[in-house]
């Protein structure tokens, strides 16, 4: 199944050669010139990534990033912007963002986030060949006869488990539940967290780490898993059994 980008731009010198790029890589791509539209497209479902400038005429594109992530939008958003200030990117990124461009860019760069972001979601529409069927785990992953309910992390295929059931993870998301996992019952400092899963020179607000992990506990809850992710206040976090 093709992958499905959707352009959020309003500036046709910048859209016409980026529809033309994503679509030589083989992407199937939408664009809009407007945020509305794009939360319209977006809700309608079958987008995996949005590409998604900030100056839009209806509405700032911060808060189309914030709607479709909480709309339940798990696909990745690349904002693309000429607001190239660090506190515009720290924003970005707190609202659900998974990567950030600044304007002008590269359409080579551009295609290389692309492709990292998604091989990074490692999502089943996004990865599967064709006439591939995304494969669930094996039956002692999924309920026992008990009633238990086990909870499985595969670093290698980027993919979690709950029983039978796969959560839906963003990048970063699963980025944070492995490392937890990795150090299951042990506290894993923000500091730790931030080196890690974002970048160690990362200097902006750390923020973002706490929607992350707000985000990633309410999908545990939600889930039913059989752990709990806990923070310690002033220190981390810590993922024990719930």
């Amino acid at each position: 199944m093709p992958v499905r980008l959707l352009i959020v731009e309003d500036d046709d010198a910048i859209a016409a050669p980026l529809v033309r790029a994503v679509q030589r890589e083989g992407y199937d791509v939408d664009r809009v010139a407007a945020g509305q539209p794009a939360i319209d497209q977006v809700a309608a479902g079958g987008v995996d990534l949005l590409l998604l400038d900030l100056g839009l005429p209806d509405m700032d594109g911060l808060d189309v990033c914030r709607r479709v992530r909480a709309d339940g939008f798990e696909g990745g958003i690349v904002i693309l912007t000429a607001r190239a200030g660090e506190l515009d990117r720290v924003v970005g990124l707190d609202v659900g963002a998974d990567d950030y461009l600044a304007k002008p860019f590269s359409l080579s760069e551009l295609l290389a986030r692309v492709r990292a972001l998604l091989r990074r979601s490692h999502r089943p529409a996004v990865v599967a060949q064709p006439g591939d069927v995304p494969v669930a785990p094996e039956a002692t992953a999924g309920p026992s006869a008990t009633g238990d309910v086990s909870f499985r992390v595969d670093r290698d295929a980027r993919r979690a488990w709950v029983g039978g059931t796969e959560l839906s993870l963003t990048a970063k998301e699963f980025d944070v539940l492995a490392l937890l996992d990795e150090r299951r019952g042990a506290v894993v400092t923000r500091e730790d967290l931030m080196a890690q899963v974002w970048d160690e020179n990362w200097f902006g607000s750390t923020k973002t780490l706490d929607t992350t992990v707000g985000r990633l506990r309410q999908k545990l809850v939600d889930g039913s898993a059989p752990i709990r992710l806990d923070t310690v206040r002033g220190v981390g976090f810590r993922l024990e059994e719930g």
